[in-house]
């Protein structure tokens, strides 16, 4: 069994001595390698020399989405690319996606980051794990791939869809872990109870669950109809992807991998740090990232975290469950959608006006995303077939930028409500809490 100990059941002392270490290898990198942080920090009057230990981490600039739309593509990279082994990316805003560059250490301490939540789960070399992420430029089936094999189990890599196939192979292949979205392993739960096949034929007994808000009531939904036990995953692309973080078995906040990913907790407004417990915005800054280091990442991702050894032996700082976002992104399906990515769109072509509103909601489980739309006066029409044509493209339209199908549908010229301040462009009628 893989379990790193020494790094995971650290005292408080021994971590913080280590990330100050890091902490100033990493700023030393980038500042001499990567021309956008060495720009902030002379901006900032600030060098290497300044930076002695983490509690200087607050003199350092913060770094956000939009910076690495700005240095698209390759703009971050702190190595040169022949030292670059992957490319993965998420969408942004504006169709482009946000790149990130790996290393082969890179990929290294990625793989271990997704092991050590495997193990936590409880899973060995014994296992087998269907990996139902989706495979490609989304981190998420790669990951959980990398860290099953690290672990030594065996790979089932479905990817998503298909789910007929999805339980067929999962039951004759006698998977004992299940690795996907928890809304989709709602969807594989009754698929299963629809093919009639019992339940107590299947060996899972993990759920490996993240890239999208869920609650503890959807976790006893899934270990009831799965006969499972639902653990959290936690990452994002920008910092590496599943695996910056994962659950124990004691399902009492997540553990952050804190030698590699080093948390704080700001306050969104004002970004001054919080008291240990209170609620704010995570911030990342990757100790021993080499490709694409990130100083305080600001993640958006609004949580809490707590820093007292938890029952299962580990002192790894635990994160509390996501509270919400400070920005406007949505998570739909696990994939991350901006109203401004559909106004783009719709500013693109002349048939609609830009006049919109996106319907967010959960119907059996599973994210529904409807996009209205005006048509434009001159292209209403009362035949059938020329509004379904008007359909058809800005469906394709959108879901080629945002990487998932919205339900359109088509309304009449000024029957949006208009507002007389801020527009209101999102209905979200998902429950997280």
């Amino acid at each position: 069994m893989i379990w790193n100990e020494t790094m995971e059941c650290m005292s408080r002392d021994e971590m913080r001595k280590l990330q100050s270490i890091r902490l100033k290898r990493v700023v030393e990198r980038v500042y001499h390698n990567t021309p956008f942080y060495r720009k902030k920090m002379q901006e900032l009057g600030i060098t290497p020399d300044d930076i002695r230990s983490i509690d200087d981490i607050t003199k350092l600039p913060f770094t956000v989405k939009q910076d690495l739309r700005d240095n698209y593509p390759f703009g971050l990279m702190a190595v040169s690319m022949s030292e670059i082994v992957r490319l993965q990316a998420s969408s942004g805003t504006t169709g482009k996606p946000i790149v990130v560059g790996y290393t082969r250490g890179d990929l290294s301490v990625w793989s271990e980051g997704v092991a050590r939540c495997l193990i936590a789960y409880g899973l060995t070399r014994n296992d087998i794990v269907q990996v139902s992420y989706g495979y490609g430029l989304f981190t998420g089936g790669l990951g959980a791939h990398a860290g099953t094999e690290t672990i030594g189990g065996t790979v089932i890599p479905m990817s998503s869809g298909n789910t007929q196939k999805q339980i067929q192979l999962m039951h004759d292949f006698g998977a004992n872990a299940l690795a996907c979205t928890p809304s989709y392993a709602l969807r594989l739960a009754e698929a299963i109870r629809e093919s009639g096949m019992p339940v107590e034929e299947f060996k899972l007994r993990v759920g490996v669950f993240g890239a999208e808000p869920w609650t503890d009531n959807m976790r006893k939904e899934l270990e009831e109809k799965l006969h499972i036990k639902a653990y959290d995953i936690y990452g994002l692309t920008e910092i590496c992807g599943p695996g910056v973080g994962g659950e124990c078995e004691c399902q009492d906040g997540t553990h952050l991998w804190e030698d590699h990913f080093l948390p704080e907790i700001v306050d969104p407004k004002t970004l001054e740090p919080v008291e240990p417990g209170q609620q704010g915005e995570l911030v990342f800054t990757t100790l021993t990232k080499e490709g694409m280091p990130m100083i305080r990442y600001r993640t958006r991702d609004l949580t809490s975290l707590h820093y007292d050894t938890c029952p299962c032996g580990r002192t790894a700082v635990r994160m509390n469950r996501i509270l919400g976002r400070s920005d406007d992104m949505l998570i739909i399906r696990g994939v991350n959608v901006f109203p401004s990515q559909v106004e783009s769109v719709i500013l693109e072509l002349p048939e609609f006006e830009p006049h919109y509103m996106i319907i967010v909601d959960r119907v059996n489980n599973t994210d529904t995303f409807q996009v209205q739309v005006e048509v434009r006066q001159e292209y209403y029409s009362d035949e059938m077939n020329k509004m379904l044509a008007l359909k058809k493209k800005i469906t394709s339209k959108l879901q080629s930028v945002l990487g998932l199908q919205p339900d359109i549908k088509i309304v009449e010229p000024r029957s949006i409500e208009r507002s007389q301040g801020k527009a209101k462009h999102v209905i979200d009628n998902r429950r997280f809490v």
